[in-house]
Order: structure tokens, then C-alpha cells, then sequence
């Protein structure tokens, strides 16, 4: 138990290295990605305290280089979720019960490890595995999980401290439990500090965690729990299996221990995931949370006093970092007619003056998309487009999978508003353009909100400021992340915590304490000095 009301350490936002030429990161990088693309790997899963191997070996491969093998993991199959299950609720006990000031020890080691000795091979497995550029890499698997685990830790303290008042003769406190039973955590590829963040957040709290991370970002999860186990956390506290989605909810959802959900992915894949939840939900000890963040048809809106400059930068950046595979990506943008000439030169000189390529080339913008079926999906979206006579090409459009599954940069315009890639979430480096009548921007505003199902994030960008505040309003309930004169992309932790409602999930903010308190379930303790020795009371005088 404590013996002291502690302090955890300040968190501050880790610092971004630039890996410019020369710098002793870049180098430091370089070899690292050298080294780990030479190599071929076993990802064993891992259940309580071992490292777990199957005869069905399932082959990993960038997606830059398809042809290039990093190695194999191991599909498992129902009886290694239970083993991971059981696991879990054996070490259960332990865990939940350790003072917190210890499991907050745990992850403020693992975000100076990975400032420190992980930074390179965290980063370089992501740049391997999911291609991306350095720099989305630096941001992402390095910093932003760095900034999860410090702000988190912070937020558990400010948590654990929220407690009641108490009036004369009592003493009221709260204590905040960690949910009875597992965690089940279904990460996806897009984000590594997403993927080590669902299964951390809850098995901060005092949680036990079943995680299946997505079988393409399976190579740096590898990483992730190298990461956990230096930095000290007991063996069965976060389970890593490799199965597939049915396999897992198939013994996940009818166990009476489910607790809870921590999911990042597809709108569809958690609608069906919500389902199955409530289809066994007499079955389980406690109605389970579910805390989700899904998809996203994400916008910029722009008002007529805006500079045709930054509206062009806000695309290019917004659309097409990591290849548009961002939940937040811009893939719907709302120009007024008396700036397009000027925006629309601009972007495609911009667009148009990208490179493409692996990401051990640093002069590469834009890297490979994740696999052959995501690639399929978005080439269908570009054959759709060149077929319909109200929307056009301006830049990109061409495609090519015979050594990476790579795809330019694509920029749309149409006169429909409602055309379908305007409305429906494609998930890469697609854009789609409406030109409106620089008059009816408040109309426009309209269209903007009642377009799409998802309500992620958006983008105003104007000079004018009482059209900021009525975009502000009429937006209010269309994006979980606004931004005013900015991209809609790259949310901070501990400044911009992150999600959104409608389609886009349940808006529980991941990096706040609000996605915290889902892990806990807190328990009201009334003490009473001096009880009553008698049951009546003054009125009955």
C-alpha cells in the first residue's frame, strides 16, 4: 500500500528529431532499418510468461517491397485466446492490487527506454513493417507513445486524487477498481502508438489485457512487448495473441470475465463487435465497457477571406502524410469559387512535386499502402472516379503493385457534392473537391455536417473570425477534433485529446483522463465515527 502521497513526474510532450542530413539520428536510423531489413524474425505470441510458436507460419513482408521477407508470426487458433485469457485472470490479482505508484514506474521506464535505447528499432519497424516515412515514423511510434505514457501516468494521479467531501463525524472516500475480469484490446495498422496504447491505458488502471494487434502491424508489435518486458511488466498483465478477428470474439465474448472493449479500427468492424457484445450480455459478471474509435470522412472547409496558400498546405499535409491512412485525414475539402484558380495551382504543384519510393530514401513523401487488399480497394475508387462525368482527375490517379503497392497522391474535383467519394471513407491518398459559390458559405456549412455518417475531425480556414465562430457552431456536432487555420491531422497528447463521435466511435479521447476513467470502476467508502445507538429521530419527539 502507499506510504506517501507522490508526485509523479511532469509530463512534457517528448521533443521531435528532425533527422535532417547528417544528424546523428538519421544515421543512427538508417543503420537500424538496414539492419532489421536483413534480418528474418519468428513473432512468437505471448501468453502469461511464454513465448508462444505454432507449425502455421504466416510470412511478413513491407509493403514497399512485397517480394522482401522480414520474417513470420505465428497464427494461433480459440485454445491460445483462452490460455491468454486464463493467463490474464491469474495474474490478475497481483496486479490489480500493486500500488499504483509501481504500475506508473513500469511506464514511465518504458517512455525512457523508448526516448532511449527503443527509439531506432521502434521507429525502423514501423518504417519496415508499415511504411512509413521517417518522419510520420518519429511521430508516431516514438513520441506519441512516448507522450501516452507520461500524460497518462500524469492523468492516473489526477485521477486517483478526485476524491469526495466529507461532512462532520465521517469520512468519505472513492477508490477506483480496476474492472472485474480482462480487457480486451483490437488495435490496428496505422498507428503503433494507438496499438501499444489500447492495451496500456487499461492495464495502467490495474487492468489485465488480452491484445490482438492487426496481422500487418504484427512486425513492431514484436517491439511494443520487447518494450514492456524491459521495461519490467509482470508476465501475464498484457497477453499478445495473433489470431484472426472471429477466432478471437468468438471465445472474447462469451467469456463471463470480458470486461471491457478498447478497439481502434473499422465503423463496420465495431458496429458488428457491439452486436456480439450485447448478443451475450446476460452471460457476463458486469456490463462490459466499450470505448471505440472508428472511421472517419474528414474535412476542410474553407471561407472565402482564406489564403489560397495555407488551404493548398493544409490539403497536401492533411490528405497525404502517410498515404491518407490516417483515421484524421482530410478526404473531403470545400473550396469557395473566388479562390480555387489560385489553390488548385498551388496544390498540384505541390502534389506534383512529391516523391514516392521506400522509406529508407528520406527524400520520399509518400510510401507504399499497407497490403495488396487495401491497394485493390483504393485503385477501384480511382477506376469509379474515371468512369463519372461529374468528377475529375486533376493529379495522380496512376497506380502500381509490381514490386510495392503504391499509389500517387490523387486529387478530385466533382460538382456533386454528394458524389460518393465525398461521402464514403476510402482510407488513402484520395481527396475529393466541391468548389462552391463564394455566396453561400453558410449553406455550405450545411452540406459540410449532413454529408457524411462520421464525425472525427475538420477543418475552418479563414481570416474572418465571425465566420470561424459560425463554422465553430454549425460544425459543432461534426468533428470531435476541430481545427481553426490547420490541417485536421496530428493531435497531440495532453493538448488535442482525440476521437469522435456519430460513425466515428464513442469519443471516449485518447490521451485525456477521460479515456481512463472507462478503465476503472470506482467504489463509493462512507466511514462513520461515531455511529447512532439508536433509531430515532428528533421529529418522532
Amino acid at each position: 500500500m502507499p506510504k506517501g502521497i507522490y508526485l509523479v513526474p511532469p509530463a512534457t510532450n517528448e521533443p521531435v528529431k528532425g533527422y535532417a542530413p547528417g544528424s546523428a539520428e538519421r544515421i543512427e536510423l538508417q543503420a537500424k532499418y538496414s539492419e532489421m531489413y536483413g534480418q528474418t524474425i519468428d513473432v512468437p505470441m505471448y501468453i502469461g510468461g511464454e513465448q508462444v510458436r505454432t507449425e502455421n507460419k504466416q510470412s511478413m513482408h513491407p509493403p514497399h517491397d512485397h517480394q522482401h521477407l522480414l520474417g513470420h508470426f505465428n497464427p494461433g487458433n480459440g485454445t491460445h485466446v483462452a490460455a491468454a485469457i486464463d493467463a490474464a485472470l491469474e495474474a490478475r490479482t497481483k496486479w490489480a492490487s500493486l500500488s499504483w505508484e509501481h504500475r506508473a514506474s513500469i511506464f514511465l521506464k518504458a517512455a525512457d527506454l523508448l526516448a532511449g535505447p527503443f527509439r531506432a528499432k521502434m521507429n525502423a519497424a514501423t518504417m519496415l513493417a508499415q511504411s512509413k516515412n521517417a518522419y510520420q515514423a518519429e511521430i508516431d511510434a516514438a513520441c506519441e507513445l512516448i507522450d501516452f505514457f507520461r500524460f497518462n501516468v500524469a492523468y492516473m494521479q489526477d485521477i486517483y486524487r478526485e476524491q469526495p467531501g466529507s461532512n462532520p463525524g465521517m469520512w468519505n472516500r472513492l477508490e477506483y477498481r480496476p474492472l472485474e475480469g480482462f480487457v480486451f484490446a483490437l488495435s490496428p495498422f496505422n498507428f503503433t502508438s494507438i496499438c501499444a496504447n489500447l492495451p496500456a491505458a487499461a492495464a495502467m488502471m490495474g487492468n489485465v489485457v488480452v491484445w490482438k494487434p492487426a496481422t500487418t502491424q504484427i512486425y513492431s508489435a514484436q517491439v511494443i512487448m520487447e518494450l514492456f518486458q524491459a521495461a519490467g511488466l509482470p508476465d501475464g498483465v498484457i497477453n499478445m495473441v495473433t489470431v484472426s478477428g472471429a477466432v478471437a470474439g468468438d471465445v472474447i465474448f462469451k467469456h463471463r470475465d470480458f470486461a471491457g472493449l478498447h478497439f481502434t479500427g473499422s465503423t463496420g468492424v465495431f458496429r458488428q463487435l457491439w452486436k456480439d457484445i450485447g448478443n451475450n450480455i446476460e452471460h457476463y459478471r458486469s456490463y462490459p465497457r466499450i470505448v471505440g474509435e472508428t472511421g472517419g470522412k474528414d474535412f476542410i472547409m474553407v471561407h472565402p477571406s482564406a489564403v489560397a496558400d495555407e488551404v493548398a498546405t493544409a490539403i497536401s499535409r492533411g490528405a497525404f502524410e502517410y498515404q491518407g491512412q490516417k483515421c484524421s485525414a482530410a478526404s473531403r475539402a470545400y473550396i469557395p469559387d473566388n479562390l480555387w484558380d489560385a489553390v488548385k495551382a498551388n496544390l498540384m504543384a505541390q502534389v506534383g512535386s512529391f516523391k514516392m519510393g521506400a522509406p529508407d530514401d528520406f527524400s520520399n513523401f509518400i510510401n507504399a499502402v499497407i497490403d495488396e487488399r487495401a491497394f485493390d480497394k483504393i485503385a477501384a475508387y480511382i477506376d469509379y472516379i474515371n468512369t463519372q462525368d461529374d468528377a475529375e482527375i486533376l493529379v495522380g490517379g496512376n497506380y502500381d503493385k509490381s514490386r510495392g503497392y503504391f499509389i500517387e497522391p490523387t486529387v478530385v474535383v466533382t460538382s456533386n457534392p454528394k458524389f460518393r467519394t465525398m461521402c464514403e471513407e476510402i482510407f488513402g491518398p484520395v481527396i475529393t473537391i466541391y468548389v462552391y459559390d463564394a455566396a453561400d458559405f453558410e449553406a455550405t456549412l450545411d452540406l459540410v455536417d449532413a454529408t457524411s455518417d462520421y464525425a472525427l475531425t475538420g477543418a475552418i480556414i479563414s481570416v474572418d473570425r465571425y465566420a470561424i465562430e459560425l463554422a465553430t457552431q454549425k460544425l459543432e456536432n461534426a468533428a470531435g477534433n476541430f481545427y481553426i487555420n490547420d490541417k485536421p491531422t496530428g493531435a497531440v497528447v495532453g493538448q488535442q485529446p482525440f476521437g469522435g463521435a456519430r460513425g466515428s466511435g464513442t469519443n471516449d479521447k485518447a490521451g485525456s483522463p477521460l479515456n481512463l476513467l472507462r478503465w476503472v470502476s470506482p467504489r463509493t467508502i462512507k466511514e462513520t465515527f461515531v455511529p447512532a445507538t439508536d433509531y430515532k429521530y428528533p421529529f418522532l419527539g
